[in-house]
Protein backbone atom coordinates (compact mmCIF):
# COMPACT_ATOMS: atom_id res chain seq x y z
CA UNK A 1 0.00 0.00 0.00
CA UNK A 2 1.49 3.33 -1.12
CA UNK A 3 1.13 6.47 1.01
CA UNK A 4 0.18 9.10 -1.55
CA UNK A 5 0.50 12.87 -1.24
CA UNK A 6 -1.09 15.84 -2.96
CA UNK A 7 -0.44 19.60 -2.56
CA UNK A 8 -2.80 20.23 0.36
CA UNK A 9 -1.56 17.19 2.26
CA UNK A 10 2.07 18.18 1.64
CA UNK A 11 1.32 21.71 2.90
CA UNK A 12 -0.30 20.27 6.01
CA UNK A 13 2.75 18.10 6.67
CA UNK A 14 5.05 21.13 6.39
CA UNK A 15 2.92 23.05 8.91
CA UNK A 16 2.93 20.08 11.28
CA UNK A 17 6.72 19.93 11.04
CA UNK A 18 6.92 23.66 11.84
CA UNK A 19 4.68 23.29 14.89
CA UNK A 20 7.02 20.68 16.33
CA UNK A 21 6.19 19.77 19.91
CA UNK A 22 3.89 22.77 20.34
CA UNK A 23 1.05 20.80 18.75
CA UNK A 24 -0.36 17.37 19.36
CA UNK A 25 -0.71 15.54 16.05
CA UNK A 26 -2.61 12.31 15.51
CA UNK A 27 -3.49 10.35 12.41
CA UNK A 28 -7.07 9.49 13.28
CA UNK A 29 -7.77 7.32 10.24
CA UNK A 30 -6.12 5.77 7.19
CA UNK A 31 -8.23 5.78 4.04
CA UNK A 32 -7.43 3.22 1.37
CA UNK A 33 -8.28 3.94 -2.24
CA UNK A 34 -7.19 1.50 -4.95
CA UNK A 35 -3.48 0.93 -4.22
CA UNK A 36 -3.03 4.15 -2.26
CA UNK A 37 -3.41 5.10 1.39
CA UNK A 38 -4.30 8.56 2.68
CA UNK A 39 -4.09 9.78 6.31
CA UNK A 40 -6.59 11.99 8.10
CA UNK A 41 -4.78 14.25 10.57
CA UNK A 42 -6.10 15.91 13.71
CA UNK A 43 -3.93 18.71 15.16
CA UNK A 44 -4.61 20.25 18.57
CA UNK A 45 -3.09 23.33 20.20
CA UNK A 46 -3.52 24.73 23.67
CA UNK A 47 -4.70 23.29 26.95
CA UNK A 48 -5.28 19.57 27.32
CA UNK A 49 -7.69 20.03 30.23
CA UNK A 50 -11.11 18.53 29.48
CA UNK A 51 -13.01 21.51 30.91
CA UNK A 52 -11.58 24.29 28.71
CA UNK A 53 -13.59 25.77 25.82
CA UNK A 54 -12.82 24.29 22.40
CA UNK A 55 -12.88 25.75 18.89
CA UNK A 56 -12.56 23.16 16.11
CA UNK A 57 -12.08 23.63 12.37
CA UNK A 58 -13.02 21.04 9.74
CA UNK A 59 -12.37 21.26 6.00
CA UNK A 60 -12.44 19.19 2.86
CA UNK A 61 -15.56 17.18 3.74
CA UNK A 62 -16.49 17.72 0.11
CA UNK A 63 -13.25 17.24 -1.77
CA UNK A 64 -14.25 19.44 -4.69
CA UNK A 65 -14.64 22.33 -2.22
CA UNK A 66 -10.97 22.25 -1.30
CA UNK A 67 -10.93 25.98 -0.58
CA UNK A 68 -12.17 25.05 2.91
CA UNK A 69 -9.03 23.01 3.53
CA UNK A 70 -6.82 25.74 2.10
CA UNK A 71 -8.37 28.47 4.29
CA UNK A 72 -7.76 26.34 7.39
CA UNK A 73 -4.18 25.63 6.33
CA UNK A 74 -3.58 29.36 5.80
CA UNK A 75 -4.95 30.07 9.29
CA UNK A 76 -2.75 27.37 10.80
CA UNK A 77 0.25 28.99 9.13
CA UNK A 78 -0.73 32.32 10.71
CA UNK A 79 -1.02 30.67 14.11
CA UNK A 80 2.38 29.07 13.63
CA UNK A 81 3.88 32.58 13.37
CA UNK A 82 1.86 33.96 16.30
CA UNK A 83 3.24 31.27 18.57
CA UNK A 84 6.70 32.85 18.25
CA UNK A 85 5.80 36.27 19.67
CA UNK A 86 2.14 36.96 20.49
CA UNK A 87 1.89 36.72 24.27
CA UNK A 88 -1.84 37.53 24.26
CA UNK A 89 -2.52 34.63 21.88
CA UNK A 90 -0.37 32.29 23.97
CA UNK A 91 -2.35 33.32 27.07
CA UNK A 92 -5.55 32.44 25.20
CA UNK A 93 -4.22 28.99 24.40
CA UNK A 94 -3.53 28.35 28.09
CA UNK A 95 -7.28 28.67 28.70
CA UNK A 96 -8.66 27.04 25.55
CA UNK A 97 -8.01 24.42 22.88
CA UNK A 98 -7.92 24.70 19.10
CA UNK A 99 -8.58 21.58 17.02
CA UNK A 100 -7.94 21.23 13.29
CA UNK A 101 -8.99 18.50 10.87
CA UNK A 102 -8.17 20.32 7.62
CA UNK A 103 -8.68 17.40 5.22
CA UNK A 104 -11.56 15.20 6.31
CA UNK A 105 -11.96 13.63 2.86
CA UNK A 106 -8.43 13.21 1.47
CA UNK A 107 -9.46 11.00 -1.47
CA UNK A 108 -12.06 13.57 -2.51
CA UNK A 109 -9.53 16.41 -2.35
CA UNK A 110 -6.97 14.32 -4.25
CA UNK A 111 -9.48 13.29 -6.92
CA UNK A 112 -11.16 16.70 -7.13
CA UNK A 113 -14.64 15.38 -6.47
CA UNK A 114 -17.37 15.94 -3.92
CA UNK A 115 -17.66 12.37 -2.66
CA UNK A 116 -15.15 10.06 -1.03
CA UNK A 117 -13.52 7.04 -2.66
CA UNK A 118 -16.74 5.03 -2.31
CA UNK A 119 -18.74 7.72 -4.14
CA UNK A 120 -20.50 8.66 -0.89
CA UNK A 121 -21.34 12.25 -0.02
CA UNK A 122 -20.10 12.46 3.58
CA UNK A 123 -22.52 15.26 4.42
CA UNK A 124 -25.47 13.04 3.44
CA UNK A 125 -24.10 9.95 5.20
CA UNK A 126 -25.41 10.24 8.77
CA UNK A 127 -28.50 8.31 9.96
CA UNK A 128 -30.71 11.40 9.94
CA UNK A 129 -33.67 11.71 7.58
CA UNK A 130 -34.81 15.15 6.59
CA UNK A 131 -38.42 16.20 6.98
CA UNK A 132 -39.99 17.12 3.64
CA UNK A 133 -36.93 16.32 1.52
CA UNK A 134 -37.89 15.49 -2.06
CA UNK A 135 -35.05 16.84 -4.19
CA UNK A 136 -32.07 14.87 -5.45
CA UNK A 137 -29.56 17.16 -3.73
CA UNK A 138 -31.18 16.41 -0.38
CA UNK A 139 -29.46 13.02 -0.50
CA UNK A 140 -30.36 9.90 -2.48
CA UNK A 141 -29.92 6.14 -2.18
CA UNK A 142 -30.66 5.37 -5.84
CA UNK A 143 -27.13 4.91 -7.12
CA UNK A 144 -23.54 5.94 -6.36
CA UNK A 145 -23.26 7.11 -9.97
CA UNK A 146 -25.38 10.16 -9.19
CA UNK A 147 -24.20 12.95 -6.84
CA UNK A 148 -25.38 13.29 -3.24
CA UNK A 149 -25.34 9.50 -2.72
CA UNK A 150 -25.93 8.69 0.97
CA UNK A 151 -24.31 5.26 1.09
CA UNK A 152 -24.99 2.79 3.89
CA UNK A 153 -26.10 4.98 6.78
CA UNK A 154 -26.19 2.01 9.17
CA UNK A 155 -22.37 2.02 9.12
CA UNK A 156 -21.14 5.47 8.24
CA UNK A 157 -18.07 5.95 6.07
CA UNK A 158 -14.69 5.87 7.80
CA UNK A 159 -14.14 9.58 7.18
CA UNK A 160 -17.50 10.46 8.76
CA UNK A 161 -16.78 8.21 11.73
CA UNK A 162 -13.37 9.86 12.18
CA UNK A 163 -14.95 13.32 12.27
CA UNK A 164 -17.50 12.11 14.82
CA UNK A 165 -14.76 10.66 17.02
CA UNK A 166 -12.91 13.96 17.11
CA UNK A 167 -16.07 15.82 18.12
CA UNK A 168 -16.92 13.20 20.72
CA UNK A 169 -13.44 13.12 22.26
CA UNK A 170 -12.40 16.75 21.96
CA UNK A 171 -15.66 18.70 22.28
CA UNK A 172 -18.38 16.80 24.13
CA UNK A 173 -16.37 16.86 27.37
CA UNK A 174 -16.00 20.65 27.17
CA UNK A 175 -18.54 22.94 28.84
CA UNK A 176 -18.46 25.19 25.77
CA UNK A 177 -17.42 24.31 22.23
CA UNK A 178 -17.87 25.58 18.68
CA UNK A 179 -17.23 23.57 15.51
CA UNK A 180 -16.71 25.39 12.20
CA UNK A 181 -17.01 23.31 9.03
CA UNK A 182 -15.84 25.11 5.87
CA UNK A 183 -17.56 24.60 2.50
CA UNK A 184 -18.14 26.54 -0.71
CA UNK A 185 -20.51 26.65 -3.64
CA UNK A 186 -23.84 28.19 -2.59
CA UNK A 187 -24.89 31.66 -3.77
CA UNK A 188 -22.96 34.92 -3.97
CA UNK A 189 -22.93 35.67 -0.23
CA UNK A 190 -20.97 33.96 2.54
CA UNK A 191 -23.32 32.23 4.95
CA UNK A 192 -22.82 31.08 8.50
CA UNK A 193 -25.25 28.22 9.11
CA UNK A 194 -26.29 26.48 12.31
CA UNK A 195 -28.66 23.49 12.89
CA UNK A 196 -30.94 22.21 11.77
CA UNK A 197 -30.31 21.12 8.19
CA UNK A 198 -32.78 18.24 8.34
CA UNK A 199 -35.86 20.10 9.54
CA UNK A 200 -37.24 23.59 9.90
CA UNK A 201 -37.30 23.40 13.68
CA UNK A 202 -35.42 25.63 16.14
CA UNK A 203 -32.57 23.75 17.79
CA UNK A 204 -31.91 23.72 21.53
CA UNK A 205 -29.44 26.64 21.57
CA UNK A 206 -31.29 29.02 19.29
CA UNK A 207 -31.21 31.73 21.99
CA UNK A 208 -27.43 31.47 22.31
CA UNK A 209 -27.02 31.45 18.51
CA UNK A 210 -28.93 34.72 18.29
CA UNK A 211 -26.98 36.23 21.19
CA UNK A 212 -23.71 35.33 19.46
CA UNK A 213 -24.98 36.79 16.18
CA UNK A 214 -26.00 40.04 17.87
CA UNK A 215 -22.63 40.29 19.58
CA UNK A 216 -20.86 39.77 16.24
CA UNK A 217 -23.14 42.33 14.56
CA UNK A 218 -22.30 44.91 17.23
CA UNK A 219 -18.56 44.31 17.10
CA UNK A 220 -18.33 44.07 13.30
CA UNK A 221 -21.40 45.86 11.86
CA UNK A 222 -19.97 45.65 8.33
CA UNK A 223 -19.24 41.92 8.36
CA UNK A 224 -19.93 39.86 5.24
CA UNK A 225 -22.00 36.97 6.60
CA UNK A 226 -25.63 36.01 6.45
CA UNK A 227 -26.21 34.11 9.71
CA UNK A 228 -29.16 31.73 9.70
CA UNK A 229 -30.32 28.13 10.22
CA UNK A 230 -29.31 25.98 7.26
CA UNK A 231 -32.90 24.82 6.76
CA UNK A 232 -33.80 28.37 5.75
CA UNK A 233 -32.02 27.70 2.45
CA UNK A 234 -32.69 23.98 1.96
CA UNK A 235 -33.40 20.77 3.87
CA UNK A 236 -31.22 17.68 3.47
CA UNK A 237 -30.85 14.10 4.66
CA UNK A 238 -27.86 12.74 6.52
CA UNK A 239 -26.30 15.93 7.85
CA UNK A 240 -23.39 15.03 10.14
CA UNK A 241 -23.80 18.10 12.34
CA UNK A 242 -27.48 17.43 12.95
CA UNK A 243 -26.54 13.89 13.90
CA UNK A 244 -23.79 15.03 16.26
CA UNK A 245 -25.88 17.77 17.82
CA UNK A 246 -28.79 15.43 18.55
CA UNK A 247 -26.34 12.93 19.99
CA UNK A 248 -24.86 15.65 22.18
CA UNK A 249 -28.31 16.58 23.49
CA UNK A 250 -29.31 12.96 24.04
CA UNK A 251 -26.11 11.55 25.51
CA UNK A 252 -24.15 14.41 27.06
CA UNK A 253 -26.31 17.20 28.44
CA UNK A 254 -28.35 14.99 30.72
CA UNK A 255 -25.23 13.51 32.32
CA UNK A 256 -23.96 16.80 33.75
CA UNK A 257 -25.46 19.19 36.25
CA UNK A 258 -23.63 22.18 34.78
CA UNK A 259 -24.76 23.81 31.53
CA UNK A 260 -22.93 22.55 28.44
CA UNK A 261 -23.17 24.13 25.04
CA UNK A 262 -22.08 22.69 21.69
CA UNK A 263 -22.59 24.94 18.67
CA UNK A 264 -21.84 23.45 15.24
CA UNK A 265 -21.48 26.09 12.51
CA UNK A 266 -21.03 25.71 8.77
CA UNK A 267 -19.27 28.43 6.82
CA UNK A 268 -20.62 28.25 3.27
CA UNK A 269 -18.45 30.49 1.10
CA UNK A 270 -20.49 32.00 -1.72
CA UNK A 271 -18.45 30.85 -4.68
CA UNK A 272 -20.98 31.97 -7.29
CA UNK A 273 -19.50 35.44 -6.84
CA UNK A 274 -16.14 34.16 -8.13
CA UNK A 275 -17.91 32.57 -11.09
CA UNK A 276 -19.88 35.73 -11.89
CA UNK A 277 -16.63 37.63 -12.27
CA UNK A 278 -15.05 34.90 -14.41
CA UNK A 279 -17.85 32.90 -16.13
CA UNK A 280 -15.41 30.78 -18.15
CA UNK A 281 -14.26 29.16 -14.91
CA UNK A 282 -17.50 27.18 -15.03
CA UNK A 283 -15.73 24.90 -17.51
CA UNK A 284 -12.99 24.09 -14.99
CA UNK A 285 -13.48 21.21 -12.56
CA UNK A 286 -12.91 23.45 -9.55
CA UNK A 287 -14.22 26.69 -11.04
CA UNK A 288 -17.66 26.58 -9.42
CA UNK A 289 -16.25 25.85 -5.95
CA UNK A 290 -12.77 27.35 -5.85
CA UNK A 291 -11.28 30.80 -6.65
CA UNK A 292 -8.89 30.01 -9.50
CA UNK A 293 -7.20 33.42 -9.81
CA UNK A 294 -4.35 34.01 -7.33
CA UNK A 295 -5.56 37.42 -6.12
CA UNK A 296 -9.02 36.04 -5.35
CA UNK A 297 -7.53 33.08 -3.53
CA UNK A 298 -5.46 35.42 -1.35
CA UNK A 299 -8.52 37.55 -0.68
CA UNK A 300 -10.44 34.50 0.57
CA UNK A 301 -7.52 33.58 2.85
CA UNK A 302 -7.76 37.03 4.47
CA UNK A 303 -11.53 37.28 4.40
CA UNK A 304 -12.40 35.08 7.38
CA UNK A 305 -9.66 35.90 9.89
CA UNK A 306 -11.94 38.29 11.80
CA UNK A 307 -14.53 35.54 12.20
CA UNK A 308 -11.98 33.00 13.42
CA UNK A 309 -10.57 35.45 15.97
CA UNK A 310 -14.04 36.48 17.15
CA UNK A 311 -15.14 32.88 17.72
CA UNK A 312 -12.00 32.15 19.74
CA UNK A 313 -12.51 35.25 21.89
CA UNK A 314 -16.21 34.54 22.36
CA UNK A 315 -15.42 31.15 23.89
CA UNK A 316 -13.19 32.79 26.48
CA UNK A 317 -15.78 35.47 27.32
CA UNK A 318 -19.11 33.60 27.24
CA UNK A 319 -21.02 35.75 29.71
CA UNK A 320 -22.75 37.93 27.08
CA UNK A 321 -24.01 35.12 24.86
CA UNK A 322 -23.53 31.56 26.17
CA UNK A 323 -24.53 32.07 29.80
CA UNK A 324 -27.96 33.67 29.53
CA UNK A 325 -30.20 33.82 32.57
CA UNK A 326 -33.73 32.37 32.18
CA UNK A 327 -35.32 35.73 31.37
CA UNK A 328 -32.68 36.57 28.77
CA UNK A 329 -32.99 33.11 27.24
CA UNK A 330 -36.74 33.44 26.76
CA UNK A 331 -36.34 36.91 25.24
CA UNK A 332 -33.70 35.69 22.81
CA UNK A 333 -35.77 32.62 21.89
CA UNK A 334 -38.73 34.84 21.05
CA UNK A 335 -36.62 37.18 18.91
CA UNK A 336 -34.94 34.23 17.16
CA UNK A 337 -38.33 32.68 16.36
CA UNK A 338 -39.44 35.93 14.77
CA UNK A 339 -36.21 36.50 12.86
CA UNK A 340 -35.65 33.02 11.46
CA UNK A 341 -38.92 31.13 11.67
CA UNK A 342 -41.61 33.77 11.23
CA UNK A 343 -43.17 32.91 14.58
Amino acid sequence: MTAYKFPELEQLQRIIDQFGDRADVQVIEHIRYKQMEFPIHCITLGSTKPDVPVLAFFGGVHGLEKIGSEVILAYMQTIRQLLDWDEEFLARLEKSRLVFVPIVNPVGVYMGRRSNGNCVDLMRNAPVDGIGTTRLYSGQRITPYLPWYRGDISTMEKEAQALCRVVDQQMFSSPLSIALDLHSGFGIKDRLWFPYASRKTPFAFIAEALALKELFDRCYPHHIYRIEPMSQEYVINGDLWDYLFDRFIGQVVGQFSDQRLFLPLTLEMGSWLWLRKSPLHLFSRHGLFHPLLPHRLQRVFRRHLILFDFLHRSLLCPGRWARLDPEQKIAHQNRASGLWYGQ
